[in-house]
Protein backbone atom coordinates (compact mmCIF):
# COMPACT_ATOMS: atom_id res chain seq x y z
CA UNK A 1 0.00 0.00 0.00
CA UNK A 2 1.22 3.53 -0.98
CA UNK A 3 0.74 6.34 1.41
CA UNK A 4 0.51 9.66 0.03
CA UNK A 5 3.17 11.87 0.70
CA UNK A 6 2.56 15.32 2.22
CA UNK A 7 2.61 18.85 0.55
CA UNK A 8 5.27 21.09 2.20
CA UNK A 9 3.57 23.48 4.73
CA UNK A 10 0.54 21.25 4.83
CA UNK A 11 1.09 20.62 8.98
CA UNK A 12 0.78 24.50 9.47
CA UNK A 13 -2.35 25.67 10.71
CA UNK A 14 -4.78 27.80 9.01
CA UNK A 15 -6.80 27.69 6.14
CA UNK A 16 -4.80 27.24 2.99
CA UNK A 17 -3.72 30.40 1.18
CA UNK A 18 -3.82 31.48 -2.43
CA UNK A 19 -1.46 32.99 -4.39
CA UNK A 20 -2.42 35.97 -7.16
CA UNK A 21 0.42 35.35 -9.68
CA UNK A 22 -0.69 38.52 -11.68
CA UNK A 23 0.00 40.30 -7.33
CA UNK A 24 3.15 39.01 -7.05
CA UNK A 25 4.30 40.46 -10.54
CA UNK A 26 3.09 43.59 -9.47
CA UNK A 27 4.68 43.98 -6.36
CA UNK A 28 8.17 42.51 -7.90
CA UNK A 29 7.80 45.24 -10.78
CA UNK A 30 6.98 47.89 -7.85
CA UNK A 31 9.54 47.30 -5.91
CA UNK A 32 12.35 46.60 -8.95
CA UNK A 33 11.15 50.40 -9.89
CA UNK A 34 12.80 51.87 -6.87
CA UNK A 35 16.40 50.52 -8.11
CA UNK A 36 18.29 53.58 -9.06
CA UNK A 37 21.27 53.87 -11.01
CA UNK A 38 24.44 53.57 -9.17
CA UNK A 39 25.59 57.50 -8.71
CA UNK A 40 29.75 57.62 -8.81
CA UNK A 41 29.64 60.12 -6.29
CA UNK A 42 27.25 58.17 -3.49
CA UNK A 43 27.92 54.44 -4.78
CA UNK A 44 28.16 53.04 -1.44
CA UNK A 45 24.33 54.30 -0.25
CA UNK A 46 23.20 53.83 -3.24
CA UNK A 47 24.60 49.93 -3.40
CA UNK A 48 23.01 49.47 0.19
CA UNK A 49 19.54 50.87 -1.09
CA UNK A 50 19.77 48.69 -4.20
CA UNK A 51 20.43 45.40 -1.89
CA UNK A 52 17.79 46.51 -0.22
CA UNK A 53 15.31 46.69 -3.12
CA UNK A 54 16.80 43.39 -4.04
CA UNK A 55 16.25 41.53 -1.00
CA UNK A 56 12.32 42.36 -0.75
CA UNK A 57 11.71 41.30 -3.95
CA UNK A 58 13.17 37.90 -2.40
CA UNK A 59 11.09 37.73 0.38
CA UNK A 60 8.03 38.61 -2.13
CA UNK A 61 8.90 35.31 -4.49
CA UNK A 62 10.08 33.08 -1.33
CA UNK A 63 6.36 33.92 0.56
CA UNK A 64 4.82 33.24 -2.94
CA UNK A 65 6.70 30.00 -3.12
CA UNK A 66 5.95 28.89 0.54
CA UNK A 67 2.55 29.72 0.20
CA UNK A 68 2.05 27.47 -3.53
CA UNK A 69 4.59 24.44 -1.46
CA UNK A 70 1.31 24.84 1.28
CA UNK A 71 -1.64 24.41 -0.87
Amino acid sequence: MSTPTPKPGQHLPGPPQTVDPQQIHAEVDDLLAGLTAVDPQDHHRAITHQAHVLERAHEVLVQALATVDKI
